[in-house]
């Protein structure tokens, strides 16, 4: 099995092979202009997910191998968007100066600073090819989120991975030991997937004002919204300073829109202009996502919600992995990831047969299980299964 599919492969892949060829005419450009090799490399990532869900029966027990939340969207969201479709013939280009207006007050930013597009995929995408044309190269972790190194990549740039810490966090010296004059790009996912793991706040504002001054960096914030405190945690901070980075969000995760494709980034005005080249961004937005995501940003009594579910199942898991002598690594978002006593492949069959969807790892030769959490129901659902193979 893959061990790195990520959202934008997906999306593309699921296009094509839906056979919805007319609709992703764009991608099909693309694709035909790359070489076949890097061309099956998208459709063999997606392939192998889609195995997954083959194997799957009718009806999964506990669907636990994407980071969604099973908790959202929030009722005022869903409503927004039953309301929005008398309108829905209508282009949105206000709806969507309003949700960046309304992210720029809270965060204090002006506009320019802020492009969204439907989820952050699309974004990453964009970094990826414009930091890294003419064979720059991309530095990341050795285990993280794929989506934009592998994108970078198949964009003709250098993949320069380097080893988590020994408590599995992104290595921010020896990353920034890595950076030369032909650095693009660095990319850091904090809190990082698949290990969950956060670095220190301060030493990343540190670190990003240190090597800002020499490249591009790029913080995928995906899971944020999952920490104690993300305000003290997010590098918005630093671009409100001036410094040359690119903070991504998206409300894929504990705002419950992973399938309605809602994110954006952060950035200095000459970042957000050079990368609107590549995508229609807010173009891409529709009218009901837009008018959910109005409803629901900064919902605070949701959010505080389906995140104490969250740790709740959480919590359950772990106490799960304890009672069948298992560790796991602390998480600090929507998943948790332990190392496994058999073969992951194996694992991940065997959790399938008992209508458990789950990721499996290869990490420090070693595998490992990746659980998203789910509803409690979902969680006794892994227990059950799990213990019959622990």
């Amino acid at each position: 099995m893959a061990n790195s599919i990520n959202r934008r492969t997906w999306i593309k892949s699921s296009a094509l092979m839906a056979g919805g060829l007319a609709l992703a005419s764009g991608t099909v450009d693309k694709l035909a202009a790359m070489p076949v090799a890097k061309t099956q490399r998208l459709i063999t990532n997606f392939e192998a997910e889609q195995e997954i869900m083959q194997s799957a029966p009718p009806v999964l027990k506990a669907r636990l191998f994407f980071n969604e939340n099973p908790f959202g969207p929030s009722p005022a969201a869903k409503k927004a968007i039953t309301d929005s479709l008398d309108l829905s013939y209508q282009y949105i280009f206000a709806q969507t100066g309003q949700l960046a207006g309304k992210i720029a007050a809270y965060e204090g930013l002006k506009q320019s600073n802020i492009m969204l597009s439907s989820g952050s995929s699309p974004l990453l995408e964009a970094a990826a090819m414009h930091y890294c044309k003419g064979g720059k190269s991309v530095i990341t972790g050795e285990t993280t989120y794929d989506d934009l190194p592998s994108h970078a990549v198949l964009h003709g740039a250098k993949l320069v991975k380097v080893p988590l810490t020994k408590d599995y966090k992104l290595d921010l010296d020896a990353i920034e030991a890595k950076v030369d004059d032909n650095t693009g790009i660095i990319y850091i996912c904090n809190p990082n997937n698949p290990t969950a793991t956060v670095v220190d706040a301060e030493k990343l504002k540190a670190f990003c004002e240190r090597v800002s001054k020499k490249t591009m960096v790029f913080i995928d914030e995906a899971y944020i919204d999952y920490l104690d405190d993300p305000k003290s945690t997010t590098l918005i901070g630093n671009v409100k300073a001036g410094q040359n980075i690119i903070v991504s969000r998206t409300f894929s995760k504990l705002y419950g829109f992973a399938g309605l494709r809602c994110g954006y980034i952060v950035a200095q005005p000459a970042t957000i202009g050079a990368l609107s080249i590549y995508g229609s961004g807010s173009g891409n937005l529709s009218s009901a996502t837009v008018a959910a995501a109005l409803a629901a940003y900064q919902e605070t009594d949701f959010l505080k919600d389906a995140r104490a579910k969250t740790i709740a199942s959480r919590d359950f898991l772990y106490a799960t992995l304890k009672k069948e002598g298992y560790d796991y690594i602390p998480s600090s978002a929507n998943f948790v990831m332990f190392p496994l006593k058999m073969d992951g492949a194996k694992f991940v069959g065997e959790m399938m047969k008992r209508g458990v969807g789950v990721r499996n790892w290869k990490m420090n030769g070693t595998d490992w299980c990746r659980v998203s959490i789910g509803r409690m129901d979902e969680m006794e659902a892994f227990a059950d299964a799990f213990k019959q193979l622990s």
